[in-house]
This record gives structure tokens, sequence and C-alpha cells, in this order.
């Protein structure tokens, strides 16, 4: 990925709606909520002045005029620069074409996994689980709505590839609670007598991993060298 002068994705939201027509902040950010783009793009009042500030200083956008409407303070409208039109291509074309490697915080969660007791991490998926199926109605009754409504799909695939994102982790993490709770994991059954032993001996699983084959027998000898 391109090591953008301004690399916050709020900014790239901001150079995607200039491309249609000047505006000023407010109405950027109307426009974006308006049309359900802070579903994916994290918008906040205060940080879009900070991002349009960032964009005029590099030259991707200008100052096209300075209005005033009614009784409300002095808005600036601004336009999108050659240069910005070009970042924008740019930008928009990396995000489609080029993957890259995200970080998830349940991906680092799983790997810490083994720090809580099996059980309760049968309920933290569960819980999680829950969350992320009131999630898929929730955009499944709106996709059902803008289909009903005859809004084209070009306007909100973005919606439909977090939609397949969250089927994703919904199946997995259901599988993996249970893969938990019948201890069909590979590795459970030592994380569950690991837990049992700290609790009955007052000996703390990181101090069980140190003398693997003292406490868990010989077939765990493979985890002095890890």
């Amino acid at each position: 990925m391109a090591k953008r002068k301004v690399a916050n994705p709020l900014a790239f939201a901001v150079l995607g709606t200039l491309s249609e027509r000047p505006m000023h902040p407010y109405e950027i950010s109307t426009t974006l909520r308006s049309r359900g783009k802070d579903s994916s793009i994290k918008l906040n009042y205060g940080s879009l002045y900070s991002v349009v500030a960032a964009l005029e200083k590099h030259g991707f956008i200008e100052a096209q005029e300075t209005v005033r409407d009614g009784n409300r303070p002095e808005r600036t409208v601004y336009r999108l620069t050659e240069t910005g039109q070009r970042e924008f291509a740019d930008w928009l074309t990396e995000l489609i074409g080029s993957p890259a490697r995200e970080y998830h915080p349940l991906e680092a969660g799983l790997a810490y996994m083994p720090g809580l007791q099996p059980d309760e991490v049968v309920e933290l998926l569960e819980k999680r689980g829950a969350a992320v199926d009131a999630e898929i109605e929730q955009i499944t009754a709106a996709h059902e709505q803008m289909t009903a409504m005859d809004f084209p799909r070009v306007f909100w695939v973005e919606s439909e590839f977090r939609l397949a994102l969250l089927k994703t982790e919904s199946a997995y993490v259901h599988q993996l609670a249970e893969e938990i709770r019948t201890d069909a994991l590979g590795g459970s059954g030592f994380w569950r007598q690991a837990w049992r032993t700290s609790i009955e001996q007052g000996i703390s699983p990181t101090d069980q991993l140190k003398d693997p084959v003292k406490y868990f027998g010989q077939e765990f000898a493979w985890m002095k060298n890890q």
C-alpha cells in the first residue's frame, strides 16, 4: 500500500464526495450519513474538519467560496483540485485491486484465548456471535428494503461485503464455541486441565507450561522446545 500524505480513510471519503461537486464540510458530512457511508468509514464531525484542513494543506482540495445561509455562520465550500482527482483515482485503484494485511481485533484475542478459562471463552464467543447475528439481521432487512425500492446495488455493494464478512465470522465463532464446549478443538483437553490444576492446586497455567511433561504427561514433551 502506498504511503499517503493524508492516509485517514475519511480523507478518501471526502475526496470521493467532492469528486461529485464542491461542498462545505457540513454538507459532506450529511451526504455521507444520508448514503450510509458512515457504516463503512468512521465519521465524526470534529475529525472531518481536521481531515479537510490536511487535504487543503497538501493541495488535494481548495476553497472555492465562502457562503452564508441566513443567520448561520459562514461556511467554506471546497472543490477537488487536479492533484486531488489523481489522488482519489489512485487511492480507489489501490483499495479495490491490492489486498492488504489487516489485523482484526478478534484475531488478536484468539491468539491468546487460553489466557481465559474454556467455559468463559465459550460464553464470550456466544455473546459475540449473538451480536454479529443481530447485525446480520439488521443489514439483511436494510438490503430487502433497498431492493424493494429498486435502489441500484452499485450504491450499496460495500454493505454486501460487510454482510459477507459478518456471515463468515458468525459461522466461525459459533463453530469454535461448540468445539471448545465439547473439547473437539485440538488441545482443548490440555487447556481445560491446565485451568483445573490452576484452580485446585493454585498453579497458574503459565507455570504449568514451563514443565508440561510434569503436569500433562510425556505426550507434551514437544512443548519444552516451544
